[in-house]
């Protein structure tokens, strides 16, 4: 295998349209082909549907105390934004690197490829291991599985760096988030005698209405000390899309929508879950009194938990010994952190890019800061060499 630039990877992945709703099978390919060049085995971990996998590897010994490079394969649809260039071509103007995933996070992917040549040539005392992820886009589902996989197949590495776009800042802590499905049965009959059927949206809006009260109740509280460096410093309830009906002059047999949460570190996800689940079960009661074959199925969609500060955390303290950062950094968004955190990895995210560009049109990563990730990759590896 030649050994390739990260730039020169960059546009490789780019050119990849690994949009969350279609398959990334195309670019876990060219990683594999690109690490069996260099004699590293991967290992795939798909989907149930078998058209996305994940990818991990481990570069260098059989050795115990490695450091994991954990980043996700899908980016966000281009839909209906408004780009200047191609999104699916890497176009560097005035200093910056345009495309889709440039920033988010396909830079960061670009970077820990260009380093395992790198990392083969050195004595390497313990490990650089790749984790390469799916629909972390759509709540980090493609994350678990691969963790277990990892936990099972590969030596137990010390600490786990996610690089989601940070600035080169050490994160060490995230919200977490809970998504829930709600699929409500009404039933229907002319609005005229609407007390005689159940309509399913209506009913849905009390479910909403209540998630609005909770966000103006939690508002209004007082911040936890761990909360108070989060924006919002505060747990949020959220309805972002909602469907269902069949006429305005019939009650609705049907309605569906999403309810999610991001939650503060510190707060007990399980306690949400509950206070929806007596919520719907409230609602459904008042339904089946009018029709007893009127129902609610709730259904989680995602579980991401949140990063947890650590106490003299082995993963932040590497960090910020290479980034000379010492600040406190938080962020609202969820990343598979947390869910290497969960399974007893030091945990830290710290990796090229602003945030702000993620999900933009013309997204771009600046040059500077994709030599800064690149730099900050080959300094990881090194240390793992002595």
């Amino acid at each position: 295998m030649t050994n390739l630039s990260a730039r020169e990877i960059l546009d490789i992945l780019v050119a990849f349209p690994s949009v969350s709703r279609d398959s990334n099978l195309p670019l876990i390919e060219w990683v594999e082909e690109y690490l069996n060049g260099f004699g590293v085995n991967s290992h795939r971990v798909y989907n149930e549907e078998g058209d996305k996998a994940s990818l991990f590897a481990n570069v260098g010994p059989d050795a115990e105390g490695g450091t994991i490079f954990s980043g996700h394969t899908d980016v966000v649809p281009v839909d209906g934004q408004e780009w200047h260039t191609d999104p699916f071509v890497v176009t560097e103007k005035d200093g910056l690197l345009y495309g889709r995933g440039t920033c988010d996070m396909k830079g960061y992917l670009a970077c820990a490829l260009a380093a395992v040549p790198y990392a083969l040539s050195l004595n390497l005392k313990r490990p650089m291991q790749l984790a390469f992820s799916y629909d972390e886009e759509v709540g980090c589902t493609g994350a678990p599985p691969m963790i277990d996989a990892m936990v099972k197949t590969l030596p137990r590495a010390d600490v786990a760096v996610i690089g989601e776009p940070s600035m080169m800042k050490a994160v060490t802590s995230h919200k977490g988030g809970i998504g829930f499905m709600l699929n409500i049965k009404g039933f229907e009959i002319h609005s005229s005698l609407m007390h005689q059927g159940v309509n399913a949206i209506m009913e849905g809006a009390r479910i909403i209405e209540w998630a609005n009260q909770q966000n103006t109740e939690i508002r209004a509280a007082k911040p936890t000390p761990l909360a108070q460096s989060f924006n919002p410093p505060f747990t949020t309830l959220h309805v972002g899309q909602i469907s269902g009906g069949t006429a305005h002059n019939i009650t609705a047999k049907d309605c569906a929508f999403g309810v999610d949460f991001r939650f503060v570190p510190g707060e007990n996800q399980d306690d949400w879950c509950d206070k929806l689940a007596a919520k719907v079960a409230e609602v459904e009661k008042g339904m089946q009194a009018v029709v007893p074959e009127t129902s609610i199925s709730m259904v989680r969609r995602f579980n991401v938990p949140a990063l947890q500060p650590e106490k003299e955390g082995a993963a932040e303290g590497m960090v910020r010994g290479l980034t000379g950062d010492n600040g406190t950094h938080v962020v609202s968004y969820g990343t598979e952190a947390g869910q290497f955190q969960e399974r007893g990895y030091s945990s830290v995210i710290c990796g090229p890019g602003d945030i702000a560009q993620a999900h933009q049109p013309d997204e771009f990563l600046s040059v500077e800061q994709f030599k800064q990730g690149e730099k900050f990759v080959r300094q990881l590896v090194y240390l793992l060499a002595h």
